[in-house]
C-alpha cells in the first residue's frame, strides 16, 4: 500500500497485531485533544468560546484531570462556569424565547468539546481507513489485528456501506464478525474458567488459572471500548 500524509496514522496504528483499531483511533485523538487543550490553546481566545460553550464529558475531564497542568483546567472551568450562569441563571432577557434557557442547558450537559474534536477526526480517519481496506496487504493486517470491540463493531457495520462497494463489503463484513466473533467466544471462555475458579474443587496452591485472572477487565474493554476506569 502506497503511504501517504493520509494513511501514515492508519498504518502505525496497524502495526503489530493490534487490539480494536478503532480504540486505538479514537484514543490517539482523545490523546492529542487533551493535550492541545491543557497546553497553549487554553489561552487562544477562540478555542476559549469554544470550552465555555460545550464544556466537557465526564471522560474527558477525568483526562483533563490527569493531566498535571491542573491551573489549565481552574481557568477553563472559571469561564465555562461564568458562561453557565450567565446563560442559565441569569434573569430573562428581553426578547428572550420561553424555552430558551432549557435548550441551552440541555445543549450544554449533552456537549462536549473533546467528543466534538474526536468525532471530527474519527470521521475523517474512517473515510482513509475504508479506503486502506481495498488494498490486498492492508486486508491482511486488519485480519491479524487481536480483535473488533463490540460498540466499533456496531460503528464499522454502520458505515461500511457508505464506503465499500457490494464485494468489498462482504468481505469486510466477514472480516469484521470474525474479529468480534472469535473474540467474544474466548472472553466467554476465558470468564467461565474464572467463574469455575471460585469451586472448593479448583482452589489449592497448583490451581490453573490459565489466562482467566484479566478476563473481567478485558471481557468490559470489550463490551465497552473503555478500560475501567
Amino acid at each position: 500500500m502506497r503511504e501517504s500524509i493520509l494513511t501514515i496514522p492508519i498504518s502505525e496504528i496497524m502495526e503489530d497485531n493490534c487490539t480494536c483499531p478503532i480504540c486505538k483511533m479514537r484514543d490517539m485523538l482523545e490523546q492529542r485533544t487533551v493535550e492541545y487543550i491543557m497546553g497553549a490553546a487554553m489561552m487562544e481566545p477562540d478555542v476559549r468560546i469554544e470550552t465555555n460553550k460545550l464544556g466537557f464529558c465526564s471522560e474527558h475531564f477525568t483526562m483533563m484531570r490527569a493531566c498535571k497542568n491542573r491551573l489549565s483546567l481552574a481557568l477553563m472551568l472559571q469561564t465555562h462556569l461564568q458562561t453557565l450562569n450567565e446563560e442559565i441563571f441569569s434573569g430573562k432577557r428581553l426578547f428572550e424565547p420561553k424555552n430558551a434557557k432549557k435548550k441551552k442547558l440541555s445543549e450544554i450537559n449533552t456537549s462536549c468539546f473533546v467528543c466534538s474534536k474526536v468525532d471530527w477526526g474519527m470521521e475523517r480517519l474512517l473515510k482513509t481507513f475504508f479506503e486502506c481496506y481495498k488494498d490486498a496487504s492492508f486486508k491482511e493486517q486488519l485480519r491479524n489485528c487481536k480483535y473488533i470491540c463490540l460498540p466499533h463493531y456496531d460503528l464499522l457495520l454502520s458505515e461500511a456501506p457508505n464506503h465499500l462497494k457490494k464485494d468489498e463489503l462482504e468481505l469486510f463484513t466477514g472480516d469484521i464478525k470474525n474479529l468480534a466473533g472469535e473474540y467474544a467466544k474466548a472472553l466467554y471462555d476465558d470468564v467461565s474458567h474464572y467463574c469455575s475458579m471460585y469451586d472448593y474443587r479448583n482452589t489449592g496452591a497448583d490451581a490453573d488459572w490459565g489466562t482467566s485472572r484479566d478476563s473481567i477487565e478485558r471481557a468490559i474493554k470489550f463490551l465497552t471500548s473503555r478500560d475501567e476506569l
